[in-house]
């Protein structure tokens, strides 16, 4: 089926969607409508159909709009009867042959019989759901209706199609009359506001309806598995807590006001876009071109505020007024402890015991934050313990609890929601990019990996850009060898932890083995069953990096750039040591967070 995007107002917008390369797009000429386009087409491919939509608009009028925006396709939603659909076909005041979309509005039930009058003066239908007024309202009608269609013209479908539709969609398609559905009309489920549409989103859409199995592969199932890894593997009592988010994530993430919510926060709290930031110096010494996504700048020094405000919006819209996090590096914490004081929500903050001594200042600014901190006892005393505690909470709490998972990992739906919401950060690599080196498409994606969040979000609107290499670096502790090291995608072997089946450092009777490195928000015996799938298809390349080599990467980039990193992020500039690149490549390296937490880190190991 062709995908038509409806509704264009913004030139920006136009240009962004545009990008997607929709087979059509609609620009409505119609004045009572919030989506009343009034101004300029830019220039976009050949290969998009420009679309007038007019309501009972004065024949010579159109005739105009057409010749003016040079526009192939117009669709009459309107009562516009028989003989004019047959006068725009045939007129010769058009500088070329227009195609005819002849608007039907379907409720509870509709009369075919009408479309007699139309087969020969018109090139497609549209069905549409009946409103107040033509187009943009929201709502699908029961598509079974259409099982009587009579005729053999080709349709567009149209009203309320979003997203958390694609598995309907995918029924459809299994039906007798889908093979004369042309197309699909999307609009309203894909704005931001009237005209404004998500051009992520709509990527994703467009994406998941691919007949190319490429393009779907690396993204999660309706099972909630990618490839062999993934699931939902929990007790019994959070099985209603995981099936409630489940079932309502995408619809919830698909509404117009959570999404303008969520942006208008993402902009004004956390001040996104963060800047994508060419590092002169840094390429110059390495002879290639290095760009660093500035998410060290954000609103809580990380990438970790994305998420958390995305799922304290989903939290609220749940009813739950208690929320419980876990944390290694205290990143994930103190975004957690942000958004709870922001929202005014009860807030409890699992932690390593070693992780708290170790991340002093962040533990500091929780508790500042109105955030409890409970230290994890058991175990390593890291991330893998606090993540046990917090699940063990949300056992004994499942009524009025949401739990807020820092990585893309745990039960589905969680690595799916959190890698949605981070992919803000790819998102907007790629216009930012478009603006810097002209072109959407870095040759390199690069991101240090623990659990995974900030990988996840950084890969996400590149992973069936087959253009673009992706790099995960993970830490090496002192050695993959060493018996003391994270390196997951080395040392793993396939298993189950915290809710999901994935890559997992164990023994041979699947005992969990320790994991170690200097960086507490790489320390952790696991890697999100998105990464996991990336490994094991070859996607991605791995790259495991020591301590010595992640500390001095770090330095460098202090003494090059002016920038103190995060140890995490550190473990990703060391890759410059032992990868060649081009003169020419362009590289962009999430800067996953800043290094104020990690001073003491490289105070004691440089004996600064």
């Amino acid at each position: 089926m062709k995908i038509k995007v409806c509704g264009m107002k913004y030139q920006d917008n136009i240009e962004q969607v545009a990008a997607l390369q929709p087979d059509y797009l609609g620009f409505i000429f119609y004045d009572k409508t919030p989506r009343h386009f009034d101004t300029e087409i830019p220039e976009i491919s050949n290969d998009i159909k420009k679309t007038g939509v007019f309501v009972n608009e004065d024949l010579n009028t159109v005739i105009q709009k057409i010749n003016e925006f040079n526009l192939q396709a117009v669709q009459l939603h309107g009562e516009e009867a028989p003989f004019y659909c047959n006068m725009l076909r045939t007129t010769t005041l058009l500088k070329k042959p227009i195609e005819v979309i002849k608007v039907f509005s379907v409720m509870d039930g509709f009369n075919f019989k009408v479309l007699n009058e139309y087969e020969d003066v018109c090139d497609y239908y549209l069905f549409d759901t009946k409103g107040k007024l033509p187009g943009g309202n929201g709502y699908a009608f029961d598509w079974s209706l259409l099982n009587d269609y009579p005729s053999t013209k080709p349709f567009f479908l149209s009203g309320g199609i979003g997203i958390d539709q694609i598995n309907d969609i995918k029924k459809f398609k299994e039906s007798e009359v889908s093979k004369y559905c042309y197309a699909l009309d999307v609009n309203s489920k894909f704005e931001l506001e009237p005209g404004l549409k998500n051009v992520g989103v709509l990527r994703e859409f467009i994406n998941k309806l691919s007949n190319n199995k490429e393009m779907q592969k690396y993204n999660v199932d309706e099972r909630g598995y990618y490839g062999d890894f993934g699931g939902a593997f929990i007790p019994e009592m959070l099985y209603p807590n995981v099936e409630e988010l489940r079932e309502n994530y995408l619809k919830v993430m698909a509404e117009p006001k959570f999404k303008k919510e969520f942006d208008q926060l993402l902009k004004d709290y956390v001040g996104r876009p963060s800047p994508l930031y060419f590092a002169k110096r840094l390429s110059e010494k390495y002879n290639t071109k290095i760009y660093l996504k500035r998410e060290d700048l954000n609103h809580t020094g990380a990438h970790k505020i994305n998420n958390t405000i995305g799922q304290i919006l989903m939290a609220k819209r749940l009813g739950k007024n208690r929320i419980i996090a876990e944390t290694g590096a205290g990143q994930h914490g103190v975004a957690t402890a942000t958004v709870c004081a922001l929202m005014g929500l009860e807030c409890i903050v699992y932690m390593g015991e070693i992780d708290i001594a170790r991340q002093a200042p962040n533990v500091a600014r929780m508790k500042m934050l109105g955030a409890k901190v409970i230290p994890a006892l058991s175990g390593s005393r890291t991330l893998k313990d606090a993540t046990n505690e917090a699940i063990r909470d949300w056992i004994n709490n499942p009524v009025n609890t949401h739990y807020i998972i820092g990585s893309a990992i745990g039960p589905h739906p969680y690595p799916d929601m959190v890698t949605r919401f981070q992919s803000v950060i790819s998102e907007e690599i790629k216009w930012q990019l478009k603006e810097h080196e002209g072109r959407e498409n870095p040759d390199y994606v690069a991101a240090c990996i623990g659990g995974g969040s900030n990988a996840a979000g950084t890969y996400y609107h590149f992973l069936h850009e087959e253009d673009v290499k992706i790099i995960a670096v993970e830490a090496a502790g002192l050695g993959v060898d060493s018996g003391e090291s994270a390196a997951t995608s080395v040392l793993g072997k396939e298993g189950i932890i915290h809710g999901c089946k994935t890559l997992l450092m164990q023994t041979a009777d699947g005992q969990i083995t320790e994991p170690y490195s200097i960086s507490a928000g790489l320390d952790y015996p696991g890697v999100g069953p998105m990464h996991a799938h990336l490994a094991k298809t070859g996607r991605a390349e791995f790259m495991s990096i020591t301590d010595d080599e992640a500390m001095k990467a770090g330095l460098e980039l202090c003494e090059l750039e002016g920038i103190i990193p995060a140890i995490e992020t550190s473990h990703a500039l060391a890759i410059f040591k032992q990868k060649q690149f081009k003169p020419n490549d362009v590289i962009v390296m999430s800067l996953s967070g800043r290094g104020d937490k990690d001073l003491q880190n490289y105070i004691d190991y440089f004996k600064i």
